[in-house]
């Protein structure tokens, strides 16, 4: 049995669920989330987009990543 990645699990959660984290989290998870992204995927866009998260604009982004998750079922910007 292969285990999943950390962001395959997040993404596996009830659409609900991730929403709430978001609303509550948003500013953590979207950062821990788009670094452990850059981990899996090597992209450096990824990477900074984390970093940025846990300064002023992690709000903004928290928001838009409950916002995409919403319309999509998926944290969209900036984490390829």
């Amino acid at each position: 049995m292969a285990s999943k990645s950390i962001t395959a699990q997040f993404e596996a959660l009830p659409k609900l669920v991730k929403v709430l984290i978001l609303i509550v989290l948003g500013v953590v998870v979207s950062g821990v989330y788009r670094i452990v992204r850059y981990l899996e995927t090597k992209n450096i866009v990824t990477l900074v987009a984390g970093i940025l998260c846990f300064t002023g604009i992690g709000f903004v982004i928290g928001i838009i990543d409950a916002v995409t998750e919403i319309l999509s079922n998926k944290i969209t910007l900036l984490a390829d």
